[in-house]
């Protein structure tokens, strides 16, 4: 089955097109458009052919699908099925055929997670008007966290305020920790439902996972996206009394706040330079202060979740990076060198050499390893999409 997987995020659209089978999914092409406006970087890399990049203007998600399906050519032809990563599923626990019921469902997230639901949302409406008749499956963020247990899904505040607004840790990026962990077990040689991992999520959206048995049964966002650690431009875990406090005291407006602690937080805010990791190192290389600080800020966000995971494991055999940030040696080093109290061992050459790499970066007699896998959402939205239309169309 043909399956093309659209991965719409904050202020992008990647895309792949897979031969997907019971036993092999084939990549064909990939797309991806970067940083959706007036100088978009559109790039596409057909498995066959002569990849290609450009900067365009590219207003939105309809526009951004509509350039990456025209690179697909003829090929767009054989297109059978559309896999599209939902960041927040509500009640949704599986990956669900889109229907007009699926839709408004998804739309009744918007509030909760309005910066990725609304792209999601257009990325589908695109798909369903360039791919008519094309059957498409939504697949979950949340889905994954739905095996939260409640002692760690639930909020400490008044039991009919939680019931009545369903307010519990969703948990988020859930494709992609999916991805690392059923890929660290398929090169340990192991089940899925046999490891048991601390996956990190390091990337413009930063999260943490403990994973047991294959299932997620903690994670660090929560309601929304901006729990947990610090991330490019969201601050992470907060005293909610701080928001209180610069509502009342500052004047500031519920919108005001929204945008900060959603676009102009985390290393932007801290740094002042910049919310990409690269920059931000490059400052500190020439003695900024500030862009040291927010590392240093971000490391220690990272290690104190590593660090309360293994208390709620109680055993890890890994931990796995993943993400524009987890891929980033210096980045790794800094997290994982304060933590040989818990057998994480770095081999310093290793992990310089695994730059954008899948690898073991953890020296040899570790007791416990640590990967840096990239995660790869797309495969898993392709895999979900096609088991879930064959289940409907039979075997």
């Amino acid at each position: 089955m043909r399956v093309l997987a659209v991965n719409c995020g904050s202020s992008s659209l990647k895309l792949r097109l897979c031969d997907a089978g019971d036993h092999e999914i084939r990549s064909l092409a990939t797309g991806v458009v970067a940083g959706i406006g007036a100088d978009a970087q559109v790039s596409f890399h057909p498995a066959n052919g002569v990849s290609s990049r450009e900067t365009a203007s590219i207003p939105g998600y309809r526009t951004a699908l509509r350039a990456l399906l025209d690179l697909l050519g003829e090929e767009r032809r054989t297109i059978e099925a559309v896999g599209h990563r939902v960041v927040r599923g509500g009640e949704f626990v599986h990956p669900a055929v889109i229907d007009d019921a699926v839709m408004a469902a998804i739309e009744a997230e918007r509030k909760v997670a309005p910066l990725h639901t609304g792209p999601s949302l257009e990325g589908i409406a695109a798909a369903r008007e360039y791919l008519p008749g094309v059957p498409m499956v939504a697949v979950f963020d949340t889905a994954f966290h739905s095996t939260l247990p409640a002692v760690a899904a639930g909020y400490a505040l008044p039991h009919e305020l939680v019931r009545k607004h369903r307010l519990r840790r969703s948990g988020y990026h859930g494709i992609a920790h999916r991805s690392m962990a059923e890929r660290y077990a398929e090169l340990a040689g192991r089940a899925p439902d046999d490891v048991t991992l601390i996956t990190l999520q390091l990337g413009s959206g930063c999260s943490a996972a403990a994973v047991s048995g294959g299932k997620s049964v903690d994670t660090s966002m929560g309601f929304t996206p901006l729990e947990g650690l610090m991330m490019a431009t969201r601050p992470g875990d907060l005293d909610p009394g701080a928001v209180s406090y610069l509502l009342r005291e500052a004047g500031t407006s519920i919108e005001d706040v929204d945008s900060m602690l959603s676009q102009k937080s985390g290393l932007l805010g801290v740094s002042g330079v910049s919310e990409d990791i690269a920059v931000v190192l490059d400052e500190e290389s020439r003695g900024n202060a500030r862009a040291h600080h927010a590392i240093e800020m971000f490391c220690y966000r990272v290690r104190k979740y590593i660090g309360a995971y293994f208390a709620v494991l109680g055993k890890v055999e890994a931990v796995v990076f993943g993400g524009g940030i987890g891929e980033q040696p210096e980045v790794r080093r800094r997290i994982c060198e304060p933590l040989e109290c818990l057998g994480i061992r770095v081999d310093r050459g290793r992990n310089v050499s695994l730059d954008g790499q899948e690898g073991r970066l953890s020296a040899d007699g570790s007791t416990v390893d640590a990967w840096v896998i990239p995660s790869d959402e797309e495969r898993i939205i392709v895999r979900d999409a096609y088991l879930v239309l064959r289940g409907r169309q039979g075997p």
